[in-house]
């Protein structure tokens, strides 16, 4: 999680890997954005396939 990101900042209420109201441990910035996530799992998930997918479609550009 990225230091000072708050729960009321996020664009969303859900988890949307499970649904479940998103916690303020398990925050992370995406393209600009407060994400939340029920827990640091889905979190750790999310972060691992944007990143995976973010640099597939760079080096597509290339």
């Amino acid at each position: 999680m990225a230091d000072g990101l708050r729960l009321a900042d996020a664009v969303n209420e859900t988890c949307p890997w499970s649904g479940k109201p998103i916690s303020a441990d398990s925050l992370t910035v995406y393209k600009g954005a407060v994400v939340g996530f029920c827990n640091p799992g889905c979190r750790d998930k999310f972060e691992k396939a944007t990143t995976a997918f973010d640099s597939a479609l760079q080096g597509k550009q290339d």
